[in-house]
């Protein structure tokens, strides 16, 4: 994994629109990296959640999504379908294609979702998951990725132990 301290890693990629979006675009205090995709029931089953929480946190928060899958044998995830995606859920956020993969490689990202969030100095605070209950929405009893949120914008450590991300494999070429 990658640890805790490391800095965010450039990238330029294209979203659901055609543009290009880089790193950089990002001017929040913080940024939530999410690589993820269309087809994994990990993914769809926090995607909701997601939503809310990039709603919650608009004017405090960047979000971004990256689906970083090889699109062959996953059609599902091509950008077509993730441009789909993207306006059938009114994502707050936008979804990048990792058509070479090397984002997803230099993040050290393993599966969908997997979640990094970076502090104002786009240093890495928080590698985890949403919450502690994938499947089950309505059994949630800890909103990780939430708590981490709150932590780092206003200043405080993130006090307790981050579980990794459970979900599908990154589909690699």
């Amino acid at each position: 994994m990658v640890k805790l301290g490391s800095s965010a890693n450039d990238f330029s990629l294209r979203d659901t629109d055609g543009n290009t979006v880089s790193l950089s675009d990002f001017k929040a205090d913080t940024l939530v990296v999410i690589f993820t995709c269309n087809h994994c029931p990990y993914a769809k089953a926090v995607e909701d959640r997601l939503i809310i929480l990039g709603n919650d946190y608009q004017d405090k928060a960047d979000f971004v999504l990256i689906s970083s899958n090889e699109v062959e044998n996953y059609p599902d995830d091509t950008p077509e379908k993730m441009a789909e995606r993207h306006a059938e859920k009114n994502y707050p956020f936008p979804y990048l294609f990792d058509e070479t993969q090397e984002v997803a490689k230099a993040y050290g990202a393993v599966c969908t979702p997997d979640i990094f969030l970076y502090d104002s100095d786009r240093k890495l605070r928080y590698r985890g998951r949403l919450d502690d209950n994938w499947k089950e929405p309505e059994n949630v009893t800890r909103e990780e990725l939430r708590m981490a949120l709150d932590a780092v914008l206003s200043g405080n450590q993130i006090d307790f132990d981050q579980v990794p991300s459970m979900g599908c494999n990154i589909k690699w070429k």
